[in-house]
Parts: structure tokens; sequence; C-alpha cells
């Protein structure tokens, strides 16, 4: 598994002077999809930015930040059963937020919405929690074929994402302008010239040092190049990629994290369509955990690792419930970066995973990721999600490929992918199915690899 030093060891010795930057890419990665969905959800209750309930938006965005922090830790070291060690840093799930969209609707906005929101992330962690200490006897249901197929649809319904960034992201005045494009650009290609064309710590780290040229080449080009636009109504703007020094000011140094910012509530109507997603969770953790174990490790997941996974997955959504913060579960970009950089070291994980907790308590911190512009984190993204699509590919590839094989993966992508990428096509199913289904490829393509492989009779000597 070491194939050339303590970096490519899960327990491999690491000095901090290595470990640090490479705990840091992890942070970098995952940090604006850590707090977006928080962003999203709160803005669906009515409770964000600009309404009397702020002050309960910026103590969520902090706690994600420390829960993020906990629970990576938790992942990387278990606690008695709950934690697979296995190189996957945890974040908040953008996956629920179909689900937790509709339920605000339902439950009318406010403070109670949110907290209907709570109440059913903590129990729907908990019943992961169960389904993790099940998983050995459910796992003949997910071999490579199927895990293939989920890690495969979790990279392409990535690239997307990965694209938008690129662009300045698509909430951008300014999406898709020269100077979005050129900065994503010039850190792909840093990222790719230091991978490549330079050995030992520049290469390993060559995402951090390509996200730190895309600040410095974003706080130039903000010297030199107007930094506000005029749109289509003849408002000013100013433009994605400006970095906003005085969020960083204006941030204070350091606050204590409040526990329960928002009360759970517990309703049924929020309950039942939370615990179906995290069915859904659970099989993709699996998909996520199968794909870097084989990507950044060259070997399949073992039992314990993936039971241990999932059992963090849900214990830790719950946790994050305790704290107002939405389920954590593991991170599909970070799945990424270690396999295009098979770095699996624990202590360079965990040193992300403290400077997460680090961010949670010294909001300054924080602030100064939260300025990166979108097209920077672009630049990394297109080619970390990519990865991810090899790894599924590898996956599916480890055992010859048969005719029901193929069958499998192209039924299961085929109507997955494409349910996800046009959801438009279920709008004459019930809301709930739509919920399920509609929100990204993932879990419909996950849900018809399984059922083709237990309904496809198995190849005898077909080759």
């Amino acid at each position: 598994m070491s194939n050339k030093g303590a970096e490519y060891d899960f327990y491999g010795k690491i000095s901090l002077k290595k470990a640090i930057p490479l705990g840091m890419q992890h942070v970098l990665a995952m940090f604006v999809g850590n707090l977006t969905p928080i962003l999203i959800i709160t803005g669906a209750c009515g409770i964000g930015a600009g309404t009397e309930f702020a002050d309960i938006q910026i103590a969520l965005l902090q706690n994600a930040m420390l829960i993020a922090g906990i629970v990576t830790l938790i992942q990387l070291f278990a606690i008695g059963p709950i934690g697979g060690k296995v190189p996957i840093i945890m974040g908040t799930s953008s996956g629920f937020i179909g689900v937790f969209n509709s339920v605000a609707g339902v439950m009318g906005g406010g403070v109670l919405a949110y907290g209907a929101i709570m109440g059913a992330s903590l129990v729907g962690g908990l019943f992961e929690g169960v389904l993790g200490f099940m998983l050995k006897p459910l796992r003949r249901f997910l071999p490579p074929i199927v895990t293939g197929t989920v890690v495969l649809s979790i990279g392409l319904s990535l690239i997307g994402v990965g694209v938008n960034s690129f662009g300045g992201g698509n909430a951008a005045k300014d999406f898709g302008s020269v100077e979005n494009l050129l900065l994503g650009l010039i850190v792909l290609i840093v990222i790719i010239a230091l991978k490549h064309g330079t050995t030992g710590m520049t290469s390993v780290s060559s995402i951090l040092i390509g996200i730190i040229v895309g600040y410095i080449v974003a706080a130039v080009m903000g010297l030199v190049l107007p930094t506000t636009g005029v749109d289509a109504e003849g408002a000013e703007f100013t433009k994605a990629w400006v970095l906003n020094w005085q969020k960083v000011a204006d941030a204070s140094w350091f606050a204590v994290p409040k526990i329960m910012p928002v009360k759970p509530v517990f309703d049924a109507k929020a309950i039942i369509p939370v615990m179906i997603m995290f069915i859904v969770t659970a099989v993709e953790t699996v998909g996520d955990i199968s794909g870097v174990i084989v990507g950044g490790m060259d070997r399949e997941a073992t039992d314990k690792e993936l039971s241990g996974g999932v059992i963090c997955d849900g214990i830790g959504s719950s946790l994050a419930a305790l704290f107002g913060v939405l389920p954590n579960t593991s991170f599909s970009q970070n799945v990424g970066l270690v396999t295009m950089t098979k770095i699996v070291n624990r202590s360079a994980l965990a040193c992300g995973a403290v400077f997460l907790i680090l961010c949670g308590l010294f909001p300054k911190l924080a602030a100064l990721i939260s300025i990166m512009p979108q097209s920077v984190l672009g630049g990394a993204a297109v080619m970390m999600f990519s990865s991810i699509v090899i790894s599924g590919i590898q996956l599916i590839t480890k055992e010859p490929l048969t005719t029901r094989g193929i069958s499998i993966v192209s039924v299961a992508l085929g109507l997955g992918y494409g349910i996800g990428a046009n959801s438009a096509v279920l709008s004459g199913l019930p809301q709930s199915v739509q919920l399920i289904f509609g929100g990204s490829g993932i879990v419909p393509a996950a849900i018809v690899a399984v059922v083709l492989n237990i309904c496809l009779p198995k190849d005898k000597t077909q080759a």
C-alpha cells in the first residue's frame, strides 16, 4: 500500500510540516460545499441573512465547520464501532437539499420548519446508524459492479458542479466571463504542472498551491481590472472573482459554538421522507468508501470499514442535528482529491479536520476561506471530480465485464444519470417520488443497479 512514502500509507508516520498542507487541501476542497446546503436551507426556511434570524444562520455556519471536523476525526480514528478508519472527510450533505426544501414548504417555513428538519435528521441519523450495524448481511447486494456504478454516478453528478464553479458559480452575474474562466484555467494548469512536472511535496500539495496561486492572481486582477460590472437592468454588481477582504476584517477572532441554536421539532411529515433519504445516503457512503479505497489504496473495502463508515455517517448526522447542522456524510469532493493524489495518510487528513474545528472556533480563519472565488475552486474541482468517475470505472472493471454486467451498468446509468440530468421527466409522479429520485442521478442509479443485480440470472461460463 505504501508505494512511495508515509503519505501514501493510512497509518504512516508523517511530519506536521508535511501533514498540514496536505490536510489544508481537503479543507479548501470542501469548505464551500460544507456551508452551501445551510445557506440554501436557511434561505428556504426564511431564516437567512437579512432576516431577524440572521444571527442564527451565522451560528449554524460556525457549527457546520466544527461538526465536520469532529465527525471526520471520528471517521478516521473510530470510537468503538463508530467510524470506518478510512480516508474520508465528512461534511454537510448536499444530497438532502431537495427533501429539506420540500419539508420547509410543508412545515410553512420559519424556525419551526428548520426545527422539524433537525428533528428528522436526529431520528434519521440514528436509523442510518442501525443500518450500518446490519451492513454485513446487506453487503452481498453490493458487489463491485453495483458500488462501481454508484461511484461512477457520483462522479458524473459532480462534474457539472465543478464546471459550474469553474465559470464563477451560476448565481454570479458574470457567470462564464473571460476573467472567471481564465482564473479557473490558471489554477488547473498550475495543478497539472506541479503534479506531473515536479516531485516530492510540491507534487503532492499541487491542489493547495494551485488554490493559493488562484488567490494571488485574483488579488492582482483586483488591482488592474474593473471589479464591478453592470447587469441587463443597469444595476451595478461586484464580479464573482473579486476577493472580499472586508468580510475577513469584520469577522470576530473567537466565538463559542452554541448547542441547539434551533430546538428540534419531531413531526412525521418531515421524519418519513428524511429517513428514506438516509437509506440512499448509506448506499452513497458505501460507494464513496469503495471509491476511496480502490482509488487511494488499490484494494476493495472490508465489511468492517463499510459498516463503521456508515455508522459514523448516521451517528455523526444525529450529533450535527444537536448543533443545528444538516446531516454530515462522506464528502465525494474529497474522495476525488484522494483518488487523484493517492494520499490516504490519516494524520494528514486529521490536520484538515483540526483546521475545520479551528475555523468553527475562530471565525476569521473561516472568513478567509469563505472569500475564495468559485472559479478558483472550480479549477481544482474539474480534475478532482473526474477522478471519481475513473474510480467507478476501476471498480466496474475489477472483474472481466460480462453481458450481464454491461446490462446492469448501462441501464442503471441510462435511467439514473438520465433522470438526474432531466428530473422534469418525473413531474407527473407523486411529490414523494420526485423528492427521492429527482435530486441527483445517484439515487435512481443505485436502486436500478441493486435491483438488476438481484433479478438478472448470474453468468455461468460467460466471459
